[in-house]
């Protein structure tokens, strides 16, 4: 008798404030289960990109609110064999009673600052991830999968790296990305630093998700230094043609230090602590918050006018 197939359950969401790297990381995770049915359990929250779950084929179940018991019921009613859990809204203690009301369940919870967890798999998938810190906040039988290792790259940056570079002009290039929704509203102010230097191009990656696109759209019209990317398919390609990446300390410092680029990371949020201390102990250009003129002598650095 042919075993039946997994039941995986992904609880992430997605929006204006919350942004969209949780559910971009666990579409590049879905895929580390190829043989298994694979649901994502989300939130209509304002701003969500639940349409690249469709997109990927995935199962999509709405969910109503962040309680217990309706996701209990979607467990079971699923039959629910794992559980991936990716959300800043969940803590230990809503872990541990939803493995108590299902006690063959395995959880996999996602962290990015060492918080205390009930599961079985913990996975902190970013560079600087350290496993000893982990001790007493996970259970003693939880498997513990930090760091680069285990850094969730999409398929197109393996390919990419391969290639050889093809920039097509001469001019230094940037590569600007905030952050899909730009919860920090810093696309603007940022290129309004880069438009002092009149020989760069820059290339923008937003999305949907972004509440001021419309904004962005309107100050990037006309200006042929920048390329505006939203929604794009090809970020690797694009990171690839640029000589400095411009990103928040998020997953997207994994994708720039994959690639080898330079970067220098300017922090808009308070989970972005762990990557923004590691990239500052190791000497890389960082930004505790932004600041026009601190910026623009980094760039000048950068560019040789010193």
């Amino acid at each position: 008798m042919a075993r039946s197939k997994q039941n995986i359950l992904i609880r992430a969401d997605s929006s204006f404030t919350v942004g969209t790297g949780h559910i971009m990381r666990d579409l590049v995770l879905a895929k580390q289960y190829p043989e298994a049915n694979i649901t994502f359990a989300t939130q209509e929250l304002d701003g969500n990109i639940n349409h690249k779950v469709l997109e990927a084929e995935y199962t999509l179940k709405t969910l109503l609110s962040n309680d217990i018991n309706e996701l209990d019921t979607l467990i079971k009613k699923l039959k629910i064999d794992l559980l991936i859990i990716d959300h800043y809204g969940i803590d230990h203690l809503f872990e541990k009673q939803l493995k108590k009301q299902n006690p063959s369940l395995t959880v996999l919870s996602l962290d990015d600052t060492y918080e205390k967890h009930y599961c079985d798999i913990l996975l902190n998938h970013n560079i600087n991830a350290d496993a000893k810190k982990y001790h007493n906040l996970v259970p003693s039988h939880c498997k513990l999968r930090c760091g680069r290792k285990y850094t969730l790259l999409r398929e197109e940056f393996f390919r990419e790296k391969q290639k050889k570079v093809t920039k097509t002009n001469s001019k230094f290039t940037i590569f600007l990305a905030m952050g899909g929704a730009d919860t920090a509203k810093l696309n603007i102010p940022i290129l309004k630093v880069i438009q002092k230097f009149s020989h760069l191009n820059v290339i923008v990656v937003s999305t949907t998700a972004n509440k001021e696109l419309k904004t962005l759209q309107n100050f990037t019209k006309n200006k042929k230094w920048i390329q505006l990317y939203i929604n794009s398919q090809n970020i690797a390609m694009l990171m690839k043609k640029s000589d400095l990446v411009i990103c928040t300390p998020s997953v997207t410092v994994n994708e720039a230090l994959f690639m080898e680029l330079p970067l220098l990371a300017i922090k808009t949020a308070n989970n972005q602590n762990e990557i923004y201390k590691f990239l500052k102990r190791k000497r890389f250009n960082t930004l505790k918050k932004f600041n026009r003129i601190v910026l623009f002598n980094l760039l000048r650095i950068y560019l040789g006018k010193i």
